[in-house]
């Protein structure tokens, strides 16, 4: 993983990394690759809602942070609100995030983030 000591550092000793280390032993390149794509996918259709006039609040932007949290717990960790309200936070504070979120459409990230500050509250 590109990001793979930072990670450890920050949350090398949580129950979420031990999790995530347990569950993503096993996995190989190929099946890294197409769970990204997963994710990507998401990503993706947050963009196109927001397109559409959508709002963060809307019933279809709230289904699609549903969607995000279970995947994130079926194929890495278990995603808490707790869990997910950091990453929405992180989607438009880290500048990496953003930018690979943004591709999808100028805007996607703070929409996703908002959808899941909403979802989580």
């Amino acid at each position: 993983m590109k990001f793979e000591k930072e990670v450890k550092e920050k949350w090398g000793n949580t129950e979420a990394y031990a999790e995530f280390e347990r569950k993503t032993k096993d996995y190989s390149k190929e099946r890294f690759a197409d769970i990204n794509s997963g994710l990507e996918y998401t990503f993706c259709a947050f963009a196109e809602l927001m397109q559409s006039g959508a709002e963060p609040s809307s019933t279809e932007a709230q289904a699609l942070v549903k969607k995000l949290q279970d995947y994130i717990t079926e194929n890495y960790y278990t995603c808490t609100d707790e869990i997910l309200a950091g990453l929405g936070q992180m989607y438009v504070a880290d500048d990496r995030f953003k930018d690979n979120i943004d591709k999808y459409a100028d805007g996607t990230a703070e929409f996703a983030s908002k959808a899941i500050r909403i979802y989580c509250e």
